[in-house]
């Protein structure tokens, strides 16, 4: 199979641009060998191309050679003898260059259908990276949840102590348990939501939808601003295959016009001669051998002209394609851009907003050594902070979830 090998290694090294941090990237290579390696999607264009590249052997032919035996029924009398039976072999043979065409021919399509395994293995890489930062937000969003829950807790019992002192008041428990079981509830949601997950991550690596994923703990947005441009998007294979078809198309043409010339048969017939009886001369009985060339020319046949004139109609389609194409990658790519920067510039405000946050809370700690603490208060820096780290958190997902595609399109 062409270069599946190189093509193979290629995408591994691809998987090592897609992720910033070192350890993500070790754990996404297994995951991203494993699902090149086992996702049916990939094996089915495999075997397409495999498919289109054995039918180089199938158009690597002449048409079939044509026996014949004919038996004289009433045999015709002749000089030497009477005639039995006729034996014939005849061989029709392309016009020159004719099968090279067409060998070339299926070869650029086989070309074509090469790309067609490039994309889908980028495109899987960036269905694994992406359910891969799912999992990782998922995580994260539950860890932060359960921090909050004893944070909670640590402010219910703060209440319980003031409630002994009349410090507060019971309506001030009752909101904080009542808090607490809202977090928990999203906590147990976010739970099923991790598990049906990890079931789509598994699917695309083809395995068993219960085995456990190795999620990264933690993800940061890099403080160095990486620069996109557009250069080079044209080498993009959702656009190189559109090359490829336009110059199967020529390869069409050339052999539709080879097809378009005579075909030149070569042939034998031998006819056998019965000896005439009571007669003796030199040629008695003898058979007949008689060499044939026959030319086939398609005089009264259009179907060449109206080929040519689908194959012109063909490479304009082709390129209208391609340009369509180009503009909504150079528009997926940009707004990829933009939304990657926009995940970082929410990222640092929501770190901002959570510093403050960290700031009320230890100022209503404080309050509370020296007097009567607001539980209202505690309840809306808390409901603030939740807010903040999540936010955080899809903030991270989405800057990551916009490089995968930003790697789909430019390397």
């Amino acid at each position: 199979m062409k270069n599946l090998k190189i093509n193979l290694k290629f995408v591994i090294i691809l998987c090592f641009l897609f992720f910033y941090v070192e350890g993500n990237s070790q754990q996404l290579e297994i995951y991203m060998n494993e699902a090149l390696s086992n996702n049916p999607e990939i094996q089915k264009f495999e075997l397409q191309y495999s498919i289109v590249s054995e039918k180089v052997n199938e158009v690597n032919s002449v048409p079939n050679t044509e026996f014949g035996v004919g038996y004289f029924v009433s045999e015709p009398e002749t000089r030497t003898g009477a005639q039995r039976f006729k034996v014939s072999v005849k061989q029709m043979i392309p016009w020159f260059g004719s099968i090279t065409a067409r060998e070339g021919y299926v070869s650029s399509l086989a070309d074509a259908k090469y790309e067609d395994i490039t994309i889908a293995k980028r495109k899987l890489m960036v269905s694994v990276s992406q359910s891969y930062y799912n999992l990782y937000a998922y995580k994260a969003k539950q860890k932060v949840f359960v921090e909050n829950i004893e944070l909670l807790k640590t402010y219910e019992t703060l209440a319980l102590t003031s409630l002994e002192v009349g410090k507060a008041s019971v309506v001030d428990v009752l909101r904080l348990q009542m808090r607490q079981n809202e977090i928990q509830q999203l906590l147990d949601v976010l739970m099923r939501q991790f598990i049906a997950e990890q079931t789509t991550f598994n699917k695309l690596l083809n395995r068993d939808k219960d085995i456990k994923v190795n999620v990264i703990k933690e993800l940061l947005i890099p403080l160095e601003f990486f620069e996109v441009n557009s250069g080079n998007l044209e080498l993009h294979p959702e656009l190189l295959k559109f090359d490829k078809l336009y110059y199967s198309i020529e390869q069409s043409e050339l052999l539709n016009q080879k097809e378009s010339n005579p075909m030149i048969g070569f042939g034998l017939d031998y006819i056998n001669v019965e000896k005439r009886p009571n007669l003796d001369f030199s040629d008695n009985g003898k058979d007949i051998i008689m060499p044939m060339v026959s030319i086939s020319i398609p005089i009264f046949n259009n179907k060449y002209k109206s080929k040519t004139k689908q194959n012109e109609l063909q490479q304009q389609e082709i390129l209208s394609q391609k340009q369509e194409r180009f503009n909504t990658l150079e528009t997926l790519l940009e707004k990829a851009v933009n939304n990657r920067i926009s995940a970082r510039i929410s990222y640092k405000t929501q770190s901002k907003n959570l510093k403050q946050a960290k700031s009320a809370q230890d100022i209503l700690m404080k309050s509370y050594e020296t007097g009567r603490i607001d539980f209202n208060d505690v309840l809306d820096i808390q409901e603030l902070q939740l807010k903040f780290q999540i936010n955080q958190v899809e903030s991270i997902r989405k800057y990551y979830r916009q490089s995968t595609i930003i790697n789909y399109l430019k390397q």
